[in-house]
């Protein structure tokens, strides 16, 4: 069986730019290693930081891929760097993916007592396999086990008193940092890493252990945050985290009335002690999924009011996003879509409808549902990993005309699937709007190769966009156009702008600026070295000669070394107590 065509646009389109460009690193350097395929799975071992190597599971059915997954701990902006190495070998060198056989074909070769004696040959290599064997061999003889027997099984797979010594140990931790002066918040992100362990397990639909989990790490910070509130430490961020955790395992959890009740005892007790507000999750235990607005939703029965009858708290949306995740878990499509339209979810809404191969429908619900330039990038990625990339550029090309923040981002994902699709044109206006929030000389150049023969024009333009540009961080972009153009002037004017902290990009514009207009050259690199003397921070007098090189410089270039001569003497004369500085004028190029 072959796996599906890979190209690297679609590997662009699922990992971000600095994932691809390391994981394109790591397989030039031949990080990946013992790629199989069994069947409609591929797997892959790459090379990494840790002593142990990352293994990668690449997912495919007749339709493309379905899923990859990554041992490694990144769980943030689509496909990790080892994920993205092991699909550029599956794009660039397939031919030498070896082909096993399946599972099926494997246990196919083996008869019963063969069967029998692998499995123990198993258990004897990893002992704990022993549980998961006992608990499907009770599944598949005995169907019909009660739900509450098996909530018993998870209820005893978590022992809360570690989480409680590891929670206690962070804020200990803390104080110590605190006490040494640390600047930076030393708390947070230890703690919300352990609120992850929680929220690993409600998606796994052990929600009763996320809560045995969350108990625990609330009490503990209930109990010892004095600690280091004595030093400024906020809970605002740990609280914020815990609403979204507690409520989705409340959610996934099956809990009797007591259970709940006892639950409510303790958030309002620690909500008085912790001066927090857990109104998110005390909603989530009232309401739980017998909330009659809501099973009226899940049924297709949709009003004004959505999933409430009573006012709308500032929570909902928080709300509704973790139900919509629960659902989604669940496969319960068509309830997910009920919600998340009766919620005004429209990302989650067109997302999922394209997910499902909805596609004509999510385009003729985007024509009136969808307002921003982030729903549509959503919408526009969903129907590119559908197949549907004309229909994805035409959502994305519309996205760009409706507000939003990620005009960049869209402009250049547009761009590339343009290209893709051999649509100059379309490629040139995305990038171009993505130019017009960050100019960049990257793609200032990549616009000259799509306009081609226009490109005279288009240059017009894009010089008027950078020189009304007034975006933090855009200056080196800047400069880098136009010295690139030859526009000295322009360049000049930047440079008067910039403090001494870009040293770098203002010795780029003198040294380009020396033909041109010296007498600047001069007198900027003057003013930044005097300030520096005049200061008389010998640690900081190497920039200052840094400067005066430059200055040197301008001078000899237009003729005026008589000039630097008498203005050198001059500074050694008014500086010439400051030994550090008289000894770096004796340089051969001070001279």
């Amino acid at each position: 069986m072959s796996i599906p065509q890979i190209t690297e646009f679609t590997i662009r389109r699922h990992a971000n730019a600095k994932s691809f460009q390391r994981g394109e690193a790591y397989y030039e350097a031949g990080a990946v290693n013992a790629v199989t395929q069994r069947g409609h799975l591929l797997q892959a071992e790459v090379a990494g930081t840790e002593a142990r190597p990352y293994h990668v599971n690449l997912s495919f059915d007749d339709s493309g891929l379905t899923s990859a997954n990554c041992t490694c701990a990144y769980n943030f902006d689509g496909w990790c760097k080892h994920i993205v190495a092991t699909m550029l070998v599956c794009a660039r060198e397939s031919e030498n993916i070896e082909q096993r056989p399946t599972l099926e074909q494997l246990l196919d070769r083996l008869d019963r007592s063969q069967t029998q004696r692998l499995l123990q040959e198993l258990v004897k290599e990893y002992p704990p396999l022993i549980e998961a064997i006992d608990r499907h061999v009770g599944w598949m003889t005995n169907p019909m086990v009660e739900q509450t027997t098996i909530r018993l099984v998870r209820r005893l797979t978590i022992d809360p008193a570690p989480i409680r010594r590891q929670v206690r140990q962070i804020i200990r931790d803390a104080v110590r940092f605190f006490e040494e002066g640390c600047e930076e918040d030393p708390i947070a992100e230890d703690l919300l890493s352990v609120v992850q362990t929680a929220v690993d397990f409600s998606e796994r639909g052990e929600g009763e252990n996320a809560i045995a989990i969350l108990e625990a790490i609330t009490f503990t910070c209930v109990e010892n945050w004095d600690d280091i509130a004595d030093y400024g430490a906020e809970n605002d961020e740990i609280v914020s985290e815990l609403n979204q955790a507690w409520c989705e395992a409340i959610l996934t959890a099956e809990l009797t009335p007591e259970e709940k009740v006892d639950i409510q005892i303790n958030l309002e007790a620690w909500q008085d002690e912790w001066n927090a507000d857990f109104g998110l999750v005390m909603e989530a235990l009232r309401q739980g999924w017998d909330y009659p607005p809501l099973l009226q939703v899940l049924q297709g029965n949709i009003t004004e009011r959505g999933a409430w009858e009573e006012d709308v708290p500032d929570y909902a949306d928080d709300l509704a996003l973790i139900r919509l995740k629960i659902l989604e878990g669940q496969e319960r499509y068509q309830e997910y879509l009920y919600l998340a339209k009766a919620e005004g979810q429209t990302q989650q809404y067109l997302t999922m409808l394209g997910r499902l191969g909805r596609v004509e429908e999510a385009i003729d619900a985007a024509q009136t549902q969808m307002n921003s330039m982030e729903e549509a990038f959503a919408l526009a990625k969903t129907l590119s990993e559908q197949g549907a990339l004309q229909q994805a550029l035409d959502i994305a090309q519309s996205g760009l005309n409706l507000p939003g923040n990620c005009q960049y981002e869209l402009g250049i994902w547009t761009s590339d699937l343009a290209v893709e699709l051999g649509n100059s044109e379309a490629a040139l206006l995305a990038i171009k709007a993505a130019f017009q929030v960050k100019p960049s000389f990257v793609d200032y150049e990549r616009m000259a190769e799509l306009a081609g023969e226009n490109w005279e024009s288009v240059k017009t333009d894009l010089l008027r966009i950078v020189r009304t540009c007034s975006g933090w961080g855009t200056e080196s972009a800047k400069v880098d156009i136009f010295l690139h153009e030859g526009l000295i002037d322009d360049a000049i004017a930047i440079a008067n702008e910039l403090s001494s902290n870009y040293s770098e990009l203002i010795h780029r514009v003198m040294n380009a600026a020396i033909p041109h207009n010296p007498t600047w050259v001069i007198a900027n690199a003057r003013r930044r070295a005097e300030k520096i003397m005049d200061a008389g921070k010998a640690e900081y007098y190497y920039y200052a000669i840094e400067w005066l090189k430059k200055a040197r410089t301008a001078y000899l270039e237009s003729g005026k070394k008589a000039d630097w001569l008498s203005y050198r003497q001059n500074l050694m004369q008014t500086h010439a107590r400051k030994r550090k500085l008289m000894g770096m004028f004796q340089q051969r190029d001070m001279d």
